[in-house]
């Protein structure tokens, strides 16, 4: 499958499934957002004592299933994750990271000194996925 093609696929949907690898091998799935920019950087909010952030932190590779309300076409995107730092002051990049992650997929905040705030108490970070490998079944 052509990777642009399903970024912009990717780019239509937010709800989606992530893909890493327990300890000992077994997948780990976990229903997440994701907003994909216009570099076709997939970004996803994590929390820092989740499993899914401790199996990437062990293994980077992961695969997300992004799949259309009609549950007929989707997209799996693979590659190898980049988590950002967690936050840890409401001012740092990861924060800001946060902030234009929360814009994209749903605007304004009525107040962002809270939910900086709210990242910083939350151990919150940023998975970026830069896929290098695409398939599944694109809407006809």
């Amino acid at each position: 499958m052509d990777l642009d093609a399903a970024l912009d696929y990717t780019r239509a949907q937010r709800r989606c499934v992530i893909v890493t690898l327990k300890a000992d091998g077994r997948p780990q799935t976990s229903n997440v957002f994701q907003w994909t920019d216009s570099d076709g950087v997939v970004r996803i909010s994590l929390t820092d004592d989740r499993a899914k952030t401790r199996n990437l932190r062990r293994d980077p590779r992961v695969s997300l299933h992004v799949t259309a309300e009609d549950f007929w076409s989707y997209v799996v995107l693979e590659g190898d994750a980049d988590l950002s730092p967690v936050a840890t002051a409401p001012d740092d990049a990861t924060c800001d990271e946060l902030v234009a992650y929360y814009r994209a997929m749903s605007g304004e905040h009525p107040d962002w000194a809270e939910y900086r705030a709210a990242m910083v108490a939350d151990r919150r970070l940023v998975l970026r996925l830069r896929p290098t490998r695409a398939y599944g079944m694109l809407p006809r």
